[in-house]
């Protein structure tokens, strides 16, 4: 990919979510939401003090993580869905 994003936003692709549920029932796409967990795939230089000190931003490149349903800005790129988004907006860190 040829992106990389700026200050502290962060590149995230969704990852897939079950098409079944528990009990074996099929979900149709239209009813499906959209998972709000995926894989960084791009991380900016981080964000910058008052001072002009770079805060090294917290996740990086491979990392699994939480976010917000709302959050970020849908992009397509290379024939990919991915997100930007703050990093302020990841919730956390999937172990």
């Amino acid at each position: 990919m040829a992106f990389k994003p700026l200050h502290d936003r962060v590149v995230v692709r969704r990852t897939e979510s079950d098409e079944k549920t528990k009990g074996g029932l099929i979900i149709p796409d239209s009813a499906k939401e959209k998972p709000a967990e995926g894989e960084v795939i791009a991380v900016g230089e981080g964000a910058r003090k008052d001072s002009g000190e770079l805060i090294a931003p917290s996740v990086k490149t491979g990392d699994k993580v939480l976010f917000g349903k709302w959050s970020g800005t849908e992009i397509t790129l290379d024939g990919q869905e991915l997100l930007i988004m703050k990093e302020s907006d990841i919730l956390g860190i999937i172990a």
